[in-house]
C-alpha cells in the first residue's frame, strides 16, 4: 500500500505540474484561451478525483530523499527548443502520470478513483493533440509579401508575372482562380510551382482538394469556405492554412480553429472585392495588439504609397493582387512594396523604443534572440551568425535592435 501511495503522490505532482505548465504556455506564450480553459478544467477534475485519498496519507508516503529516481537524468532533460517544446514535453508527461495513478489506484482496490482518472486521461489525449497542433502553428512563418495571383488581372502572361514577382521579393504566392474547374486548376497550380520554384511558398485559394492534388504548401480559406478544423483533419498538421478575417471576432475564431496565418482586412477599398467595406488600420492595430505572435497579412487595396503607414501600425506582411498583376514591371513593384514595408517597420521599431520594443520582439519570434544578444554571442542561436540579417527585415524592419 505504501508503494502505491508513493506512486500516486509522485505522479499527482507530475500531472499537476504538467497541466500548470501547459496552462501558462497557452496563457502567456500563445494567448490561447481554449487550451488554458481545458488545462485548468483537467487540473480541477484531477483534484476532485484524488480527494478520495486523504492528503495526509499522500504526504506521509512521500520520501523525496529516498527516491532513487531523482538522480536519473535524460539526455535532453535540461534542453528545450522553445516554449512550445516545453508545453509538448509537459503534456506528454501528463498522460504518463495519469496512467500510473490509474494503475496504482487499482492496486489499492479503489475502482472509483481508477475510473475517474481514466476519464481524465482520455481527455488529456485531446489536450495533447491541441497542444501539438498549436505548437506547430507557433513555428509558422511570417511572410512579408504575398501575391494573390489571378490570371484575369495580369497585364503580362500569368506565369511571367509570377516569375517576375518572386524575383522582386514575393515570398508567398496564392493562386486565386474562382472560375477554373478542378482539373484545370491543378494543372495551373503545378505550372505556377514550376516557375516560382520550391523556395517560394505556394497556396491555393479556397480549394483544399486542389492544393493537395497539386502538392501546394497550403490553402487559404474564406469565412464561408470549408471550416478550418475540417481542412486540418484532411490535410494534416504541416499544411499551411490561412484564413480571411474582417473583425476581431472572426480572428479569434480563426486562431482558435487552428489557422496558421490570418488575412487582415480589408485595409482599403479593393478592386478584387469592391463590395467589402474596409476595416482599415484600426482593425490591423487591434489584431496585432491581441495576436502579436500570429502571422498575418494586411490585405485589400494595398498599393505603393500605402505600405509604410501600415507597417508603422504594426503590420509585418501584406498581400496584393492588381498592384503587381497589372503592373508593367511586376518585379519593380514587388521591390518597391518590400522597401516600403522595411522603411515603415524601421520607423515602428524606433518608435517602440528599440530593445524591448515591437521590433526586438519580432527578432525574438523569428531568431530566438534579439539582434543585440546575437551580436554579443553569435553561438547562442544557430541562426544568429547569418540569420539575424536575413530575418530582421521581416521582424524589425532591418534596422536591428540596437
Amino acid at each position: 500500500m505504501h508503494a502505491a501511495l508513493r506512486m500516486i503522490d509522485a505522479n499527482l505532482n507530475r500531472a499537476r505540474e504538467g497541466l500548470r505548465t501547459v496552462e501558462d504556455v497557452a496563457r502567456f506564450g500563445w494567448n490561447d484561451a481554449r487550451i488554458v480553459e481545458e488545462a485548468k478544467a483537467l487540473r480541477h477534475a484531477l483534484q476532485a478525483a484524488i480527494a478520495s485519498i486523504p492528503a495526509a496519507d499522500l504526504a506521509a508516503a512521500r520520501d523525496v530523499a529516498g527516491d532513487v529516481g531523482t538522480t536519473v537524468e535524460g539526455a535532453a532533460e535540461y534542453r528545450r527548443e522553445d516554449i512550445s517544446a516545453v508545453a509538448q514535453a509537459a503534456v506528454g508527461r501528463l498522460s504518463e502520470a495519469l496512467r500510473v495513478i490509474e494503475e496504482a489506484a487499482k492496486s489499492l482496490g479503489d475502482g472509483a478513483l481508477a475510473r475517474a482518472v481514466e476519464a481524465i486521461r482520455y481527455r488529456s489525449y485531446t489536450l495533447a493533440a491541441d497542444v501539438t497542433l498549436r505548437a506547430s502553428r507557433a513555428k509558422a512563418r511570417q511572410f512579408a509579401l504575398c501575391l494573390l495571383l489571378t490570371r484575369a488581372l495580369c497585364r503580362r502572361g500569368v506565369l511571367e508575372v509570377a516569375r517576375a514577382a518572386v524575383a522582386g521579393g514575393v515570398d508567398l504566392v496564392q493562386v486565386r482562380e474562382k472560375e477554373m474547374d478542378a482539373g484545370e486548376l491543378v494543372a495551373h497550380v503545378r505550372a505556377v510551382r514550376a516557375v516560382i520554384g520550391a523556395g517560394t511558398t505556394l497556396v491555393v485559394n479556397d480549394r483544399v482538394d486542389v492544393a493537395l492534388a497539386a502538392e501546394a504548401d497550403g490553402v487559404h480559406l474564406g469565412t464561408t469556405d470549408l471550416p478550418i478544423a475540417a481542412a486540418r483533419r484532411i490535410a494534416g498538421p504541416r499544411f499551411l492554412i490561412g484564413a480571411s478575417t474582417h473583425s476581431l471576432d472572426e480572428a479569434r475564431a480563426a486562431v482558435a480553429a487552428g489557422a496558421d496565418l490570418c488575412g487582415v482586412g480589408a485595409m482599403y477599398t479593393s478592386a478584387l472585392k469592391p463590395g467589402l467595406a474596409p476595416s482599415g488600420e484600426a482593425y490591423l492595430r487591434a489584431f496585432v495588439a491581441e495576436f502579436p505572435g500570429v502571422p498575418h497579412l494586411a490585405i485589400g487595396g494595398i498599393a505603393p504609397g500605402r505600405v509604410e503607414a501600415l507597417a508603422r501600425a504594426g503590420c509585418r506582411g501584406i498581400a496584393v493582387s492588381s498592384a503587381i498583376c497589372a503592373a508593367e514591371d511586376p518585379a519593380a513593384v514587388a521591390r518597391s512594396l518590400r522597401d516600403e514595408l522595411r522603411a515603415g517597420q524601421r520607423d515602428d521599431a524606433a518608435a517602440s523604443g528599440g530593445e524591448g520594443g515591437r521590433g526586438c520582439e519580432g527578432c525574438v519570434r523569428h531568431c530566438g534572440t534579439s539582434c543585440k544578444a546575437a551580436a554579443a554571442n553569435p553561438a547562442s542561436n544557430p541562426a544568429s551568425a547569418t540569420g539575424c540579417a536575413e530575418q530582421a527585415p521581416r521582424a524589425c524592419g532591418g534596422g536591428g535592435c540596437g
